[in-house]
């Protein structure tokens, strides 16, 4: 495959993430269903509405994030669907450990600068309107610049109850490379 159907796929693959992740933020709960929506709906299904304020921000885990983050649950979806969204906000040199998805993740970046990074890639800046796919087991972290907040809603879905494996922390000498 040469570099331009390369770009190609990446860039188709972004964009279905994108519009995927858009969907359900707009309401689908059933988009990405593996089987048709029919199916997966008790026949006496309705629709839920979560209220703004009814899901609580928390802190970011120091086991997990270096600096001040705070993460606000967007959705999580259960059975048949295994796909959960987190709006997370980085303060000033804040970021995540090393961590992998075993199905993937998607960032959608809505404020500031941030900083992107896979094991043995070169940081990448991003900003609001970027939008970021790690494969599956792809090793990453994420978080704000030295100077300068970012939030994004990070997508990500669980295989067998679990959608991220944490690693180490992403030490001072590697975030400023």
């Amino acid at each position: 495959m040469d570099q331009d159907s390369t770009d190609i796929g990446a860039t188709r693959r972004n964009v279905l993430c994108f519009l995927s992740a858009s969907t359900v933020l707009a309401g689908s709960r059933y988009a990405f269903a593996q089987q048709p929506v029919k199916e997966t709906v008790e026949r006496n299904a309705t629709m839920k509405i979560d209220r703004n304020g009814s899901r609580p921000s928390t802190k970011g885990s120091p086991d997990y994030f270096s600096g001040a983050v705070r993460v606000e649950p967007v959705f999580q979806v259960g059975d048949p669907m295994r796909l959960n969204a987190g709006s997370v906000t980085f303060e000033p040199g804040a970021r995540t450990a090393w961590h992998m998805h075993p199905l993937g993740q998607t960032l959608i970046i809505t404020a500031g600068l941030g900083w992107v990074q896979y094991d043995g890639g070169s940081i990448e800046e991003v900003r609001p309107g970027d939008v970021v796919w790690f494969p599956p087991g792809l090793k990453h972290w994420h978080g704000a610049s030295p100077t300068t907040a970012m939030t994004h809603i990070a997508v990500q879905e669980s295989l067998g109850g679990k959608n991220v494996d944490w690693l180490e922390k992403v030490s001072d000498e590697q975030y400023r490379k």
